[in-house]
């Protein structure tokens, strides 16, 4: 049973006023004024500063009358004794002592609070898991600014949960989650819970062409020795062989900085900031920032998804490629492409009085990712230039260092067996390369690439992902040609210089006898062109027409795959499939992903039969992501299947919303959206459930999925998801109601068979 808020209208200022406004300012004050002095009884209001704390009685010395107290149709505000009350809610409701009041926790879920205009004298009960759980919310925060009471608007207590956890996102998580490699913001960042290795001191690694950002770096470190920071310069090469020699050895990579003059009036340099995914991940990653950078704009942080576009540059320039994260054991592992839509996406918000400054941006950005189309995905190994297709393939060496110590357990122990040593013994040795075994090379080979893909893990590419063409690897690509086409056709005036750069497609300069070009202009006609290529080899290799789905395509076996994956849906997203595919994926494909909880990632019929020998896997059946919910709202969107969008997108938004209500504001990395729980058995377990009293950062993809959602919702839905209705309920109700009302719902999508061009600003 869900604890849902009642329905009460409230002034704006008790629940839209941040933690940081809300408890930092002293101007709560009670009307109610007593002449004693006991805690219990003050006249002074929370934020009084004469507010005692003394014990003893104290008498009033007049009769108090009943009509201190306003009327009902008044909401409450009350008195609170911060920590005695933070105390007595966690000794009486918290059974399982986890800090955290949750459906769990078996206490009388009741707690007597009195009123602020009463002195304390009237009590009211403050009832039910999710009330509770946000006065212990409330009391933490209170805390944090020093308050030891408080005057607390009920409001706050039975706020809207569609509206709280909005506000919190907005106000909070964003900035819990945000990062800076400074000298401010090195200590924070250079935490790695991933580090296994048994040298922890902080580290960090520079471009070796950056030789100012090397300097401060190596000021920093004696400014502030208490960091213990050590300052690395990478070499001019950076191969797999050199990667594998700093394992032992992790650190940061450093990002973007810009000039800044601090408070002495001195030129120093600043980190660009970013945010990162929560949890045990504290470093910016790859295709984490495209999704986070969506919720940022929606909650309007302009300039710091701005900022992360400008890493992403940073990275491009100087490590070659869009790091899976920017840490020293992932230099030669990319992510899934999102680039030219996240610049687009920021720079349609740019002010419009800054063109020329914009526009400069834009060029920028778009040369970057011109770069990595050619050098990353259109060049071996990730291109198979057999289907024209591309791939997810890291050139690293050895077994992924960022792992739990006993993730490759079950791996090596039938060869660590054979040669008669220990498992650790085993991986050390293999790791030096003192001993070789083709198996393994080729199952790490794969591991890495999945790892890569961003879906680890998981049986669709279970010791085969170097070898797959993804479908939405592809068609991510297809959106890079399509969007680099329309932009240079849009902005640039069909013309577009950049630096030559290395590519497949380059090798036949070298074939032909022909020198190669310092720089190349670059048009939007070859660009549509490789468009029109790339979704003519995505419909020959990975559609299946009796199926209705877009399927991977395995390179070696030369064969379509059979794993029935949510991917399919990139295709609508990216715009490479026809109307005529797009309706049946409609038709057909959608109902093997929608489940109570919102998209499965695949079903269960390809994921097969889970035992002890084989367990389950966090990116299959039953498992729901943020990444494949908002690309799948888009893509229906874009044909123009909105009800599809509107109520899969509430399916998702309702299992966030419950696990926040239920759960003591609960945003994890994933769920299980079959059994509706965030309490996953799987290899990874699950990120951003850790906490005590208070959430802090919730987890990034997630808190961009909510905050993009809430666009989807019409005043209907948000009302039923602020009253946690369970979507079979709802879209019943509102399928009824569409037939009383004789109208048909039906949106026609919109003609995709010809290309439109992206409406730019001029």
């Amino acid at each position: 049973m869900v604890d849902s808020p009642p329905q009460m209208a409230y002034p704006p200022s008790a629940t839209v006023v941040p933690a940081n406004e809300y408890y930092a300012n002293a101007n709560y004050v009670s009307r109610h004024r007593t002449l004693g002095s006991s805690s219990k009884t003050s006249t002074s209001g929370a934020g009084d500063n004469n507010a005692q704390a003394d014990s003893g009685t104290t008498k009033y010395r007049r009769q108090r009358r009943g009509s201190h107290d306003d009327k009902a149709i008044k909401p409450r505000r009350f008195l609170i004794d911060v920590d005695e009350t933070q105390r007595l809610i966690l000794e009486q409701e918290d059974t399982d002592g986890d800090f955290q009041i949750t459906v769990n926790d078996i206490g009388p879920k009741v707690i007597t609070l009195g009123t602020a205009d009463s002195a304390g004298f009237n009590k009211y009960d403050i009832r039910g898991t999710y009330m509770l759980s946000n006065l212990l919310q409330e009391l933490s925060l209170a805390q944090d600014y020093g308050r030891k009471y408080v005057v607390l608007d009920e409001a706050r207590l039975n706020e809207n949960p569609v509206d709280r956890l909005s506000r919190m996102i907005r106000h909070h998580f964003w900035d819990g989650l945000t990062r800076r490699i400074d000298a401010e913001g090195l200590e924070t960042i250079s935490n790695d819970p991933k580090n296994r290795s048994k040298n922890t001191a902080p580290r960090i690694y520079v471009p070796y062409d950056e030789l100012e950002v090397l300097e401060y770096y190596k000021a920093v470190s004696v400014s502030k020795p208490h960091l213990r920071l050590d300052v690395q310069q990478l070499p001019k090469d950076i191969t797999p062989k050199y990667v594998q020699s700093i394992n032992e050895k992790p650190g940061i990579l450093a990002l973007a900085m810009t000039k800044h003059v601090d408070e002495e009036e001195r030129e120093t340099l600043k980190g660009v900031p970013f945010v990162v995914p929560g949890g045990r991940f504290n470093e910016m990653y790859g295709w984490d920032s495209y999704f986070e950078s969506l919720g940022l704009l929606v909650d309007g942080r302009l300039e710091l998804a701005k900022g992360m576009v400008d890493n992403f540059v940073y990275e491009i320039q100087h490590y070659g490629k869009i790091l899976n994260a920017n840490r020293s054991y992932y230099l030669t592992r990319t992510q899934p492409p999102f680039l030219t839509d996240m610049m687009l996406k920021v720079y349609d918000r740019l002010p419009f009085s800054l063109e020329a400054e914009n526009n400069q941006w834009l060029a920028t950005v778009l040369t970057a990712a011109i770069k990595e189309y050619s050098t990353v995905w259109m060049s071996e190994p990730r291109l198979d230039p057999e289907c024209g297709l591309s791939r997810f393939y890291s050139e690293g060496i050895g077994m992924p260092p960022e792992t739990e110590a006993t993730h490759f357990d079950h791996v090596i122990k039938p060869f660590s067996d054979a040669k008669g040593l220990s498992i650790t013994e085993y991986s050390r040795l293999y790791n030096e390369g003192k001993i070789s075994e083709p198996a393994l090379d080729t199952y790490f080979k794969h591991d890495r690439a999945v790892r890569e893909s961003g879906h680890d893990t998981t049986y669709r590419l279970d010791n085969c992902c170097a070898d797959i063409a993804t479908v939405d690897l592809n068609a991510l690509l297809y959106k890079y040609e399509i969007d680099i086409a329309e932009t240079i056709q849009t902005i640039f005036g069909d013309s577009f210089e950049t630096p030559f750069f290395e590519s497949y497609e380059s090798l036949t300069l070298e074939k032909a006898g022909k020198s190669r070009p310092e720089t190349v202009l670059h048009t939007s006609e070859e660009w549509f062109e490789r468009a029109r290529i790339r979704q003519e080899r995505i419909d020959r290799y990975c559609w299946n027409e009796e199926r209705s789905m877009y399927f991977d395509y395995d390179t070696r076996l030369k064969a379509m795959g059979t794993y029935e994956s949510v991917t399919t849906f990139y295709t609508m997203w990216a715009g490479c499939a026809d109307r005529d595919k797009a309706e049946k994926m409609m038709s057909k494909a959608l109902p093997l992903f929608e489940v109570m909880g919102g998209l499965v990632s695949g079903t269960e019929r390809s994921r097969g039969f889970i035992t002890l020998a084989r367990p389950n896997r966090q990116w299959d059946y039953p498992f729901g992501w943020a990444p494949h919910q908002i690309i799948s709202w888009i893509g229906f969107e874009k044909y123009g299947f909105m009800e599809e969008a509107k109520r899969t997108c509430y399916r998702w938004l309702y299992t966030i919303t419950k696990s926040f209500v239920d759960f003591n504001g609960v945003v994890p990395e994933k769920f299980d959206i079959v059994n509706m729980t965030h309490r996953v058995q799987v290899e990874y377990g699950n990120v951003g459930i850790d906490f005590k009293f208070v959430p802090r950062e919730g987890f990034g993809w997630m808190n961009a999925s909510y905050q993009v959602g809430l666009g989807y919702m019409d005043r209907g839905l948000r009302r039923a998801l602020g009253a946690v209705m369970e979507p079979t309920k709802v879209f019943k109700c509102r399928d009824e109601r569409h037939a009383l009302q004789g109208k048909s719902f039906e949106v026609q999508p919109p003609d995709v068979t010809t290309r439109l061009v992206r409406p730019h600003r001029t």
